[in-house]
């Protein structure tokens, strides 16, 4: 193979590795593309776990996430957090959370996320946990977290590159 041929092969390899084709584990449901949804393992005993996920909104108009409800949760809301005079705060959405035509809205630790409370048992690595969101337009759409290693912060994280966690010891609820 001459070097030509090997940039040429070199070159289709790299296409093919880093090429980004949609997860088989999208979700999309009318102009809204799900994608990228996960949680944590959690300690034994542990009543709380966060949902994290990416909705892409591909369309012309504006949806909103109105809930989610989870069976393995007694209570499930969308949440925010965010900094207020230097003390992060969390708090429910109650009138829900606008997801903008042509744009993409990141739920991740210390930001949005799904709070799902009263868990009825522990998720642990490698579960997938159905969860229910409804949206305005899009209505009822079924996801599955895929859970990852108690220290995840991003999806296939899985743990293992435990970072230094925010300090939320002056978080107010």
């Amino acid at each position: 193979m001459n070097k030509l041929s090997r940039i040429f092969a070199l070159a289709a390899l790299s296409a093919v590795v880093f090429a980004a084709p949609a997860s088989a584990d999208d979700v999309k449901a009318g102009d809204l593309v799900i994608s990228q949804a996960w949680s944590r393992a959690t300690p034994g005993g542990a009543k709380v776990a966060g949902g994290y996920l990416t909705i892409e909104n591909k369309g012309t108009v504006a949806d909103k996430l109105v809930s989610v409800s989870a069976d393995i949760a007694g209570k499930a809301e969308v949440h925010e957090m965010a900094m207020d005079n230097g003390v992060m705060k969390m708090r429910q959405l109650d009138k829900g959370l606008v997801i903008e035509p042509g744009k993409t809205v990141k739920f991740a630790p210390g930001g949005y996320h799904l709070m799902l409370q009263e868990l009825k048992g522990p998720f642990k690595q490698g579960d997938k946990v159905p969860v229910t969101l409804q949206f305005e337009k899009a209505g009822k759409v079924a996801v599955s977290l895929d859970v990852q290693g108690v220290g995840a912060q991003a999806p296939g994280d899985g743990g293992h590159m435990m970072k230094e966690m925010p300090d939320h010891s002056g978080m107010k609820m």
